[in-house]
């Protein structure tokens, strides 16, 4: 559902509000915004996130000990096999790459199912709802991906929702390292790092149109130097 961007001026100015509210240091004045006025916004395709959401949860099982085989009879038998990355391949297949940073996708994947409303909330004060592993497919049991989405009920957020949580995001990622860099507590019981990985969630799940925007990013493309 393609909608026309909020104006992201005011967008910001409720960022910052929140930033404020959390204690955490407000970006600098030249801080870009996330979109232009003028811009559309849309959510990628429901199925896409609930493949990108069944791929992140079947390597956060392999993170925790499921064998190769296993994760490979599974995504064969849910025919996922082509939504893998090449990274992600190798780290499924022979567990080559950093451990710590597949591990760290358990907030992507916690802020894509707040995207398909499978989690009420993205709080950046609060941890993953440990709630949310009943709303993912159960891999151990041998749930495929068809099934998980036969028994699931997703309602996704409104593209301006989710694009306003993303530029909130956007500012949150700046202060939570800056507060690193500078040795101060963060406000909740998250870390920079989880801040990324949900910035990166929301980076890649909202789609913005406009002069000044290329196409999509794929995952491994999302950009977050900036």
């Amino acid at each position: 559902m393609t909608v026309a961007a909020p104006d992201p001026r005011e967008v910001r100015e409720a960022s910052l509000d929140e930033l404020s509210r959390l204690g955490l240091p407000l970006p600098p004045a030249q801080f870009p915004l996330v979109w232009e006025p003028g811009d559309e916004i849309d959510l990628r395709p429901t199925a896409e996130i609930e493949a990108r959401i069944a791929v992140l949860h079947l390597i956060l099982a392999r993170c925790f000990g499921m064998p190769p085989q296993a994760a490979m009879s599974w995504l064969l038998g849910s025919h996922l096999v082509d939504m893998v990355t090449p990274p992600e391949w190798q780290f499924v297949m022979g567990g080559k790459g950093d451990h710590r940073s597949f591990v760290l996708h358990h907030d992507a994947l916690f802020a894509l199912a707040w995207v398909l409303g499978l989690s009420k909330q993205l709080d950046p004060t609060l941890a993953v709802d440990e709630r949310l592993v009943e709303r993912l497919p159960h891999i151990a049991e041998g749930e495929t991906f068809p099934r998980w989405r036969s028994r699931i009920l997703t309602a996704p957020q409104h593209p301006a929702d989710a694009a306003a949580l993303l530029d909130l995001h956007y500012c949150l990622d700046w202060a939570y390292l800056e507060t690193e860099r500078s040795g101060r507590r963060a406000p909740g019981l998250i870390d920079a790092n989880a801040i990324g990985q949900r910035r990166w969630a929301l980076e890649w799940a909202v789609i913005l149109r406009g002069p000044y925007h290329d196409e999509p990013p794929g995952w491994e493309e999302v950009d977050l130097s900036t």
